[in-house]
């Protein structure tokens, strides 16, 4: 392995080698730039880090909640803040 110098301010780096499908490789070069990364390295290296420390994950209850608050939502069930504030006399 070699020692990159452009540490980027995640300290010293390395440089690996990995062998991937070429399909894969294909989705990684369709995505990378769209998805706003700067390069194939720097979204390769995001994605290691998800794969490290995953992002958290809602539970089912909590999927369930958000899924109830948004079709109340839509059917005009909900209420704005002000609303709430005016009708408990609330002021800021």
């Amino acid at each position: 392995m070699s020692t990159d110098s452009d540490a980027g301010g995640d300290g010293e780096m390395e440089k690996i080698n990995v062998r991937v499908p070429q399909s894969l490789l294909a989705q990684v070069d369709d995505v990378w730039e769209e998805r706003g990364y700067a390069n194939k390295s720097e979204f390769i290296r995001d994605a290691l880090r998800d794969a490290v420390n995953p992002p958290t994950q809602l539970s089912e209850e909590a999927l369930e909640h958000l899924a109830e608050s948004r079709k109340q939502r839509e059917q005009g069930e909900t209420v704005s803040q002000d609303d709430v504030k005016d009708r408990l006399g609330i002021d800021d």
